[in-house]
């Protein structure tokens, strides 16, 4: 597979379905997988992080950044 082309579903299940790309069966790892939030172990449950991307990790950082923020934010304006 060339690096420009996208990876079939078939490919994706693969990767998915590998125990290799799960560390501790919850954080799911693959640098062939250029998803940010590709599906959970169990696909009705949503989506997770592919840490192997770095994209993915600094908008999990950048979404915990705001959340803090915005605690602080409330918590300042109510006094």
């Amino acid at each position: 597979m060339l690096p420009q082309e996208k990876p079939n579903q078939d490919l994706l299940d693969q990767w998915h379905s590998d125990p290799d790309n799960w560390y501790f069966g919850i954080f799911y790892f693959n640098r062939k997988d250029k998803r940010i939030f590709p599906p959970k172990r169990i696909k009705a449950m949503g989506w997770t992080v592919n840490f192997a991307n770095p994209i993915s990790v600094l908008a999990i950082v950048l979404i915990l950044a705001l959340v803090y923020s915005l605690t602080v934010w409330l918590n300042t304006t109510r006094k």
